[in-house]
């Protein structure tokens, strides 16, 4: 079995891998004060709950966006399991290629997700990952990352809302039943939501037109559930795509 392992600002994400079969996927708050002991009794629980046993680890892979947890992660898993994990990085055998200034700058999750896609679409695709940041990332045709977009989450663009301003209060993310808010909580969630599907829909147009052609579209992240059903794109939703990537990955790589 594979345990892949993607280090987020918010999120560790965990999953283990029976061959391409995607066992289970759980999740660790990211939080840089915690030791690699702590980290190693919080994962150990975790497979554990899952009905995995230690012994069965053959191999470990690793993303990471937090730097200050890397290595803490890294020897938390040397020490349950014994295994040396593949951590994703400039060298790390991918088969795409860069067309971007400062390719080895590049987010380890970037590149996971692009991975994943390479493998799903023929054609040129965009991935769009929507975590702390909502990112774009173009594929061409011939498996080429081009570049793409970072935009604030939509997490910290309502907590920087209600936050800097004194009457509107915190909010769940529903969609209003109308873009015409009647009221001060839907007039938010239209903006929120429907903002930010609208802004989806107008960053891939502008990338295809630039582009040149069509694209696939896949997005992946906690906060894609709740926004792509109101984009008029059409956009595929996999919630996994980064593990897939992983996964992937590490058979290039062991």
């Amino acid at each position: 079995m594979i345990l892949a392992l993607d280090i987020g600002n918010t999120n560790i994400t965990i999953g283990v891998y029976d061959e391409k079969k995607l066992l289970f996927v759980s999740r660790m708050a990211t939080d840089c004060s915690r030791m690699e002991d702590q980290y190693a009794i919080e994962l150990r629980d975790i497979l554990d709950i899952y009905g995995i046993s230690l012994r069965d680890i053959a191999g470990a892979v690793i993303s990471s966006v937090v730097p200050p947890l890397t290595n803490y992660i890294i020897r938390a898993v040397q020490r349950l399991t014994h295994v040396n994990p593949i951590c994703v990085g400039p060298h790390t055998k991918t088969n795409l290629r860069t067309d971007i200034q400062n390719p080895e700058s590049t987010g380890a999750d970037l590149i996971a997700g692009c991975v994943a896609a390479a493998e799903m679409f023929d054609g040129p695709c965009i991935i769009l990952d929507m975590g702390t940041a909502t990112t774009f990332v173009v594929l061409s045709r011939e498996k080429t990352m081009l570049g793409g977009a970072i935009v604030p989450g939509v997490g910290i663009s309502m907590d920087a809302l209600t936050r800097r301003t004194a009457q509107l209060p915190s909010i769940s993310l529903e969609a209003p039943e109308n873009v015409i808010g009647k009221n001060t909580i839907e007039c938010m969630q239209s903006g929120i939501i429907l903002g930010t599907a609208c802004m989806i829909d107008g960053m891939i147009e502008r990338m295809e037109e630039e582009l040149g052609e069509k694209c696939e579209v896949v997005a992946t992240g906690g906060l894609s559930r709740e926004i792509i059903p109101h984009c008029r794109r059409s956009i595929r939703f996999c919630d996994t795509l980064l593990l897939e990537g992983l996964r992937i990955i590490y058979e290039m790589n062991r």
